[in-house]
């Protein structure tokens, strides 16, 4: 082979790796998000549309939730409305306290991660949304918010099952 080919050859190795690189770099925010895993949920089971609910409507603005502490029976069926007047963007996202902690250290490192689990969502300033939740599991959970630094400052609520 020539040198000039083999130059040639080297070249398009070398735009081949950084292709692959740049894919690998840019589907790791993705893989980070699947790897903390939600197939199965701590706080209960998204919920079924056909069965009453009762509706729960919580604010939430720079660094806090209210109402902050909310109460429901095992087995009961919540329709979250979920309204952010706040000024930045904030999320709810509805878990332990130990899988919101290993999930806020993710986002650090992603803090743009988009939500898309059934127990969780991000929401821009004076946007509203919705998220059907069946508490099947007695305890305390919390929901709050793990855009970097906002967990911190306080944005913490808890659910109580009974």
């Amino acid at each position: 082979m020539s040198v000039s080919m083999n130059h040639q050859l080297e070249n398009k190795m070398k735009t081949i790796k950084l292709a692959l690189a740049l894919a690998a770099l840019s589907i790791a925010p993705a893989i980070a998000h699947d790897q903390h895993g939600h197939e199965t949920f701590s706080a209960g089971e998204p919920g079924d549309p056909k069965k009453p609910a009762r509706t729960v409507e919580i604010a939430m603005s720079e660094m806090s939730y209210e109402p902050s502490n909310i109460t429901v029976e095992r087995g009961e069926q919540i329709r979250f409305v979920l309204r952010n007047s706040g000024k930045e963007d904030h999320e709810f996202l509805l878990a332990t306290t130990k899988e919101n902690l290993e999930h806020a250290e993710v986002m650090k490192k992603h803090p743009h991660m988009e939500h898309d689990d059934p127990n969780g969502v991000r929401l821009a300033p004076s946007k509203t949304a919705e998220i059907l939740w069946k508490f099947s599991k007695a305890g305390t959970f919390e929901f709050s918010c793990l855009i970097p630094d906002h967990r911190d400052y306080g944005m913490v609520g808890h659910v109580t099952v009974k």
